[in-house]
């Protein structure tokens, strides 16, 4: 079965939107990386700089850019939960819910893909127009009010200094073109592109040589994790633990789709209807129940876990979920014939499940959770 698809082969199957035009970010931004970390890469026409990365950050917790000012991106994406919000599903200001969990958004900008099931969603700045203005489900409502989000942007004084840092050669064009779309997302997808999580125990473990920064329990998980008995690691491998990547060290983008057996309510593999995978977008019907792998740094902050919020804990997710081979096998409909063939099950104790969750817990990178650079500009008044 096909793991994985390259940048190019996805824009054959895909269409010409999976292959947005990158370029290595520039270098006279600067990232904070250290050595062992590629860098992100940006699309040319948004190259990053300081003052556009200020001005997302102010747009991302400011909730006048929904309609009835009581919703931000951050609702659903909070700083202490790694950028998730800790619900099965996020309601938009209408109380209608989403279909799918909200996704962490650190290390977003090393994502090729963007959602849990829109394969041919690649880019920040289109990502951003969805809870902005999308109708199914309803978010943040804007649909069809786009003048008065920019009205509400010029009227504020902060505004109109961050707008002009941003974008000076808009600037001189006129209020129109500064204060549009295309500048509001470019703002947003250039500060969610420094959401970088890198500086977790394990990184300094594993990467900076410090023995002790994870315990012998996490050791003990780590040989688990990257072993052939549990076989994790082929879905969540690399830096970022997916196999969803791109970088400026890669010559293509990956792309990394999975049934892992959750659901099988007809005993041929089906899922529940609107939550079917990427089989909505391919139309290929063993593309049933094929999602995103997500990352699984600061996974012990993003619970309730999979696309659906279905599994509670990590201790579920190991017992009840992949040591069965996945849910279903324990269900009427049985094991999902469609599942990916790395999903097996196995043998796990007690011990190894908590070592398992000890090194799962010690990807949590605390700088991520509470850098001020990542956190409300706004204070509680906008």
């Amino acid at each position: 079965m096909q793991r994985w698809l390259t940048a190019a082969a996805a824009a054959l199957v895909l269409g010409s939107s999976a292959g947005v035009a990158y370029a290595v970010s520039n270098q006279a931004f600067d990232w904070g990386l250290p050595a062992w970390v590629p860098l992100p890469v940006v699309p040319k026409d948004n190259p990053m700089t300081r003052e556009k990365v200020v001005l997302g950050r102010h747009l991302f917790y400011d909730k006048r850019l929904s309609a009835d000012n009581t919703m931000s991106c951050a609702t659903c994406h909070q700083q202490d939960k790694a950028f998730t919000d800790g619900k099965k599903f996020s309601k938009g200001i209408t109380g209608q819910e989403a279909k799918r969990s909200a996704m962490s958004l650190a290390n977003v900008a090393y994502l090729p893909v963007l959602t849990w099931a829109n394969p041919l969603l690649t880019s920040l700045e289109v990502q951003a127009l969805i809870p902005l203005f999308g109708e199914h489900p309803v978010e943040m409502g804007m649909a069809g009010k786009e003048e008065v989000l920019f009205e509400r942007l010029k009227a504020d004084p902060n505004y109109r200094k961050l707008f002009r840092s941003a974008f000076p050669s808009e600037a001189k064009t006129g209020d129109s073109t500064l204060y549009s779309l295309s500048t509001i997302t470019k703002a947003l997808a250039s500060f969610q592109r420094t959401l970088i999580s890198v500086s977790s125990p394990y990184d300094r473990y594993r990467y900076g040589g410090e023995l002790s920064a994870i315990s012998p329990a996490a050791k003990r998980g780590e040989a688990l994790f990257f072993g052939e008995k549990m076989e994790c690691y082929h879905c969540h491998g690399g830096f970022n633990f997916t196999d969803n990547v791109q970088h400026s060290r890669m010559p293509f983008a990956e792309f990394g789709f999975h049934n892992t057996g959750l659901y099988n309510t007809d005993g041929k593999g089906r899922y529940p209807e609107g939550n079917t995978g990427i089989t909505e977008f391919t139309g290929v019907a063993t593309d049933m129940g094929k999602f995103r792998t997500p990352t699984l740094r600061n996974v012990a902050k993003t619970a309730p876990y999979m696309h659906d919020g279905s599994i509670a804990d990590l201790a579920t997710v190991i017992r009840s979920h992949y040591a069965k081979a996945g849910r279903s096998a324990s269900t009427a409909g049985g094991p999902n014939p469609l599942r990916s063939e790395l999903v097996t099950g196995f043998q796990v104790s007690e011990e190894e499940a908590r070592d398992l969750i000890a090194f799962l817990e010690s990807l949590t990178d605390q700088q991520l959770l509470t850098n001020h650079r990542f956190s409300d500009p706004w204070g509680s008044n906008p």
